[in-house]
């Protein structure tokens, strides 16, 4: 089981491709705040929800300095088709060997159903200006996670 990050944490640094093949850093992003959420699979309902709740009310995560990067284990062509399909307005990142969500704590074991199973657990982390771990949660609930992030941030309702 990999350790779950904490506020103050260092975030990890990491380097993945978008759904387009680019790569994408953490440190592309330095000096800005940035809400990176683990999903297990796109093109499925719960991270369906999700990502569209992302996408609804991207703006205004702009509009509070936020920038928002999805990460999950799918390959790249698989999250071009998601992308397209929901018309995501902010980059989802390829992470096949979970090393990523390894580092960030959000790959491990988990409960669904009764079963205990090891793969990703659904989890945001928001990297302040400086790279240091703002908010980390685990086990988050597709629906309704949107309104739950804004609110613990002391952000205004989407």
């Amino acid at each position: 089981m990999t350790n779950r990050l904490t506020p103050g944490d260092t975030a990890p640094a990491f380097s993945l491709q978008d759904a387009y093949g680019n790569t994408v850093s953490l440190a592309d992003y330095a000096g800005q705040k940035v809400i990176v959420y683990f999903y297990p699979k796109a093109m499925t309902p719960g991270c369906t929800t999700q990502a569209c709740d992302f996408r609804d009310r991207l703006e205004r995560f702009s509009a509070d300095g936020y920038t928002v990067l999805g990460i999950s284990p799918d390959p790249v062509d698989k999250l071009e088709k998601f992308t397209e399909k929901e018309e995501l307005n902010f980059p989802v990142l390829s992470d096949g060997d979970h090393a990523v969500a390894e580092a960030y704590g959000a790959w491990g074991e988990k409960k669904n159903y009764g079963k205990v199973s090891v793969g990703l657990i659904r989890s945001t982390v928001v990297v302040d200006e400086d790279g240091t771990v703002a908010l980390a949660q685990y086990n988050v609930r597709a629906k309704g996670h949107v309104d739950k992030l804004r609110r613990d941030l002391g952000l205004a309702e989407a």
